[in-house]
């Protein structure tokens, strides 16, 4: 059974229709056949004298009738819920016309004041089913009419009975026409309806799937939504919040993202590429930020969203950068100036020496050649620091292991005169190979193992392991997996200031460092296409991390 075409009825931001569907027609046609059966029985028992008992009969049976296939027809589509096909349709239409043509033949034919109830079921049909069907209606209409006149009342078949027809085809026409064209715009509206629909439902599940916070608030700061990833980003649940203002606990949570939707409500500025931060779980992120404000009309009160992201890689990576450039610029000037000062230097340690040893000094002249000569050794074991930092070079990258590499340099630093008796440094973990140069590796692990060493002193506990990371993004932009070595000591860690900088050139924290330790491990791990971060460990110390790539 083919269902009739609808005029929906939108929600959203669709208004609602103000003509009324397939339902609402009908409803009004059950409600109008029931009226009119009843007000007609009634009328002829109470208030017209000398009606037949047989037209009385027959005026209440149809009352019945309408009772009975009116309430039937509203079960089918009002409880049942089942749509109205064009079939339906016609058995109303049919119903109606005998109700009709029962009522006009009681109340004196051609005579008869209900004769405009025939236009009203044309129109109804109209509306309801195509105009080749309501002309078929129409044509039935027609038929019974003229039938009832012609039979019941033959001495009124005149020119007026022809006019009457033409009444009835002229409204089906025009009727059927504004019938199509209701139509057409319903099926228009139901279009857009889907399409808002569509769009409505795929701006939700972007919104949950984005990795970006979207959160909105009205003119009094209350919270109006809030995807998944802002509640993780600010580690609140969304529902506890709705309906009622946000700002204090956002101002807590992130002072730049409360600060920039209430300057955006204020103001009505859209603000974008700020950066702030918000303290989650203890961690500070760093986050970036577009506020813009919801035009809308006046008299209504406005609202603020704000987007934003956890940009603290991306923070990161660009530090990575600006330092891997800064070593970049030292190097080049660590090996020119190396080059030229550690030939002379060994000229003058070679002279001095010699100097020494034609004549017999006196006791302030030995006291000052081994002054000199000390003072030599210092500053050319100085430049070979300066060349190795600037030699940092990966010539033929082949698979290394990583837990071997790791195993030889704690086995190397446990020998060290910094390791004592109660240093403890132990190794776990196991990864894949990952392709680079051994020795640098090697000399990049006793790095940052005499460090963690170097750097607790007394009884210290270093732990090295050896873990893989699935997703790592390197500098060069590339996302893989990845190799790692993270190294944590339970020393009494670094200064914040300290840390900013701990991978620049003649950043030292003991005495008589040189501070170019951790910048070879920061350019062997650049030059080897890794990352390496430095953390505050929890409860005290330092985690140094290194992530490598990992061949396919």
């Amino acid at each position: 059974m083919r269902q009739l075409g609808t005029v929906p009825r939108p929600g959203g931001s669709l208004a609602e229709s103000p003509i009324p569907g397939p339902l609402g027609i009908l409803q009004w046609v059950y409600v109008g056949r029931i009226v009119l059966s009843l007000v007609v029985f009634f009328a002829a028992a109470f208030y017209f004298s000398a009606v037949p008992p047989g037209v009385l009969i027959t005026l209440a049976l149809a009352a019945l009738a309408s009772l009975v296939a009116s309430g039937a027809s509203a079960f089918y589509t009002h409880v049942a819920r089942r749509p109205p096909g064009a079939t339906f349709v016609y058995a109303q239409a049919l119903f109606d016309l005998v109700l009709v043509t029962t009522v006009t033949h009681l109340t004196g034919g051609p005579d008869s004041e209900f004769i405009p109830l025939y236009i009203l079921v044309i129109a109804v049909s109209a509306v309801l089913l195509p105009l080749w069907s309501a002309l078929l209606v129409t044509f039935l209409a027609s038929a019974l009419f003229v039938a009832d006149v012609v039979v019941a009342f033959p001495h009124r078949a005149d020119v007026t009975l022809g006019m009457q027809i033409a009444v009835f085809l002229a409204v089906a026409v025009a009727t059927g026409w504004i019938g199509s064209r209701v139509r057409l715009m319903g099926q228009e509206r139901a279009v857009l309806q889907r399409e808002v629909r569509r769009l409505r439902l795929e701006a939700q599940d972007i919104l949950r799937t984005i990795g970006s916070g979207v959160i909105t608030v009205d003119a009094d700061g209350a919270l109006l939504y809030a995807n998944p990833a802002a509640e993780e980003l600010l580690g609140f649940a969304a529902t506890e919040y709705l309906g009622r203002s946000v700002m204090a606990d956002l101002a807590r949570w992130s002072p730049e993202l409360a600060q920039g939707l209430a300057g955006t409500l204020q103001h009505g500025v859209r603000r974008q590429r700020l950066e702030g931060t918000a303290a989650v779980d203890g961690r500070s992120l760093t986050i970036g930020m577009t506020t813009t404000r919801l035009d809308v009309p006046e008299g209504e009160r406005p609202s603020a969203t704000a987007i934003f992201t956890d940009i603290s890689d991306q923070k990161r990576l660009e530090e990575l950068k600006v330092r891997t450039e800064r070593l970049e610029a030292v190097a080049e000037l660590a090996a020119s100036l190396a080059h030229e000062i550690k030939n002379p230097l060994a000229s003058i340690r070679s002279s001095v020496e010699q100097l020494t040893r034609l004549a017999s000094p006196g006791e302030d002249e030995a006291v000052l050649g081994r002054l000199v000569l000390r003072e030599s050794d210092r500053l050319s074991r100085l430049l070979s620091e300066f060349l190795e930092f600037a030699r940092v070079r990966v010539a033929v990258p082949l698979p290394v292991d990583l837990r071997q590499i790791t195993e030889a340099a704690a086995s190397l630093v446990r020998r060290h005169p910094a390791a004592t008796t109660e240093t403890e440094i132990v190794v776990t973990g196991s990864c894949r190979p990952v392709n680079g140069d051994e020795d640098l590796l090697h000399r990049l692990v006793v790095n940052l193992v005499l460090n963690a060493v170097q750097a607790a002193g007394g009884r210290v506990r270093v732990s090295a392991e050896i873990l893989e990371q699935a997703d790592v993004e390197f500098p060069s932009g590339v996302r893989g997996a990845a190799a790692g070595l993270r190294i944590q000591d339970n020393g009494p860690g670094l200064p914040t200031d300290v840390r900013d900088r701990i991978f620049q050139p003649f950043v030292s924290r003991r005495p008589g460092g040189v501070g170019l330790g951790l910048a070879v491990v920061h350019r062997t791990v650049e030059a080897h296409g890794g990352v390496v971060h430095v953390d505050a460990a929890p409860g005290g110390g330092t985690i140094f991390t290194v992530f490598l790539p990992v061949p396919a």
